[in-house]
């Protein structure tokens, strides 16, 4: 197993958390949200945070050797709902339609740092045919 506690482009906080953990070809990414490098919360707009959570997201994806292709799962939490559209936008533009991962969605009562995303995911690298 490999621990992902830090890396160029992953913030730095003081949390006591894995950002990702490696399993043979499976990657578990930590729920990401709207930090900046150095730990500090951003907020904005839910575009402005669901981008730097995404972008958190695939760094983290990328320190740990993986790439977007290989991700087969996203969660994504919301501080509301109502913010689906503009998400879903985002996330056909991040994906194209034949390599979009599996997700779920759901509406959370509260997020760290009073936040309005959070974006949690697997990737899994494909294995060679016998």
């Amino acid at each position: 197993m490999k621990y992902i506690t830090k890396g160029e482009g992953i913030p730095q906080w003081s949390n006591p958390i894995s950002h990702a953990v490696v399993v043979n070809n499976m990657c578990f990414i930590s729920g990401q949200l709207s930090v900046d490098p150095d730990g500090s919360y951003r907020t904005g707009t839910i575009l402005e945070e669901g981008k730097l959570a995404f972008s958190n997201f695939f760094a983290v994806l990328h320190h740990a050797n993986f790439r977007k292709d290989d991700i087969v799962f996203i969660d994504i939490a919301f501080d509301n709902l109502d913010d689906l559209a503009e998400i879903d936008a985002l996330y056909k533009r991040l994906f194209p339609e034949n390599k979009r991962p599996a997700r779920t969605i759901y509406q959370a009562e509260a997020l760290p740092f009073g936040g309005k995303i959070k974006i949690t995911g697997t990737a899994v690298k494909e294995l060679l045919a016998q």
